[in-house]
């Protein structure tokens, strides 16, 4: 069983704030507009993973099963002036508009099922995934803060962790890609992504561990649909922070991982950038590494 609080403070300004402006129909479609603005939002989450092990090997990997929810707050305002040329049949007329717009909500986010196989051969760790999104959680179209995607995506990929307990050394990297669906509510569907999360750490005793880590999202390909009225819009952000890890042993058999992982985020592109705090306690088998890098995947 693993809980994990997420908190998540970023802004955009430019393209972004003009795409969530035409995501949530602010924006009429025979307007060719030119948006000054910034978008702010706060988001704190609580994320529960239930874990189940499987006893016989697959392939020589231990496989484990697991379903992720999320329950939370979305707090996202909109703020700026929008100028352009509202297109009619008898030409084009100058438009002017100042926008300001808050939404919020506490409510349940998606449901994120996980399939997972681990290998081992001593100091090296190997580890392959499938996961996706079920769009089950609070989520409208026309509304600025969600916590569901609104629509399915499915995400695969794998990993490598080396531990060695004589030294210390702590070193891990998984890498993704996520296919999403089309949004049935806009009828657009986001590009193909990819996404690394690496971890480097030094066990200074038995218990307490200390490191960096960070990740690398980039959108591959373009938005695309009917109702994609921004371009292609390929996104990117990189993060990178400290880490602290604490092992508390449960008896001879399990042990509590706490982990705090912060990011600093830059180089986004068509995507907002700020900062991002996760506390992560998780309960395992108490020979099983920490696997440092891993972490829920948020697309656009």
């Amino acid at each position: 069983m693993t809980s994990i609080y997420y908190h998540d403070q970023v802004s955009a300004g430019g393209d972004v704030a003009r795409a969530r402006e035409f995501q949530i129909g602010n924006i009429p479609a025979n307007l060719t507009a030119t948006v000054n603005a910034r978008v702010n939002a706060t988001v704190d989450l609580g994320l529960l993973v239930g874990t189940y092990t499987f006893a016989t090997p697959v392939l020589g990997a231990q496989v484990s099963v697991a379903l992720l929810g999320v329950y939370g707050s979305n707090s996202t305002s909109l703020a700026g002036s929008l100028t352009g040329a509202l297109t009619t049949p008898g030409g084009a007329i100058p438009f002017s508009r100042f926008d300001s717009i808050d939404s919020s909500l506490i409510a349940f986010g998606d449901l994120l099922p996980f399939y997972q196989m681990k290998w081992n051969s001593g100091v090296n760790n190997y580890m392959a995934y499938v996961t996706g999104d079920m769009p089950a959680g609070a989520y409208q179209s026309n509304r600025l803060a969600n916590l569901g995607l609104g629509h399915w995506a499915i995400d695969a990929g794998g990993g490598y962790t080396y531990f060695d307990p004589k030294t210390g050394h702590e070193a891990s990297a998984v890498l993704g890609f996520t296919y999403n669906f089309i949004n049935p509510a806009t009828q657009v569907q986001s590009g193909v992504d990819m996404h690394l999360d690496w971890g480097a750490s030094q066990f200074l005793t038995k218990q307490i561990q200390v490191g960096l880590v960070g990740y690398v999202y980039q959108q591959l390909g373009c938005d695309s649909g009917s109702g994609d009225r921004v371009g292609c819009f390929r996104s990117r952000v990189v993060g990178v922070g400290p880490q602290f890890g604490y092992i508390v042993p449960l008896g001879d058999k399990w042990q509590g991982y706490f982990n705090v992982k912060a990011y600093g985020e830059f180089a986004n592109e068509n995507r907002p950038a700020g900062w991002n705090l996760w506390l992560t306690f998780n309960i395992s088998p108490a020979a099983e590494p920490p696997h440092a890098a891993s972490r829920p995947v948020f697309t656009k």
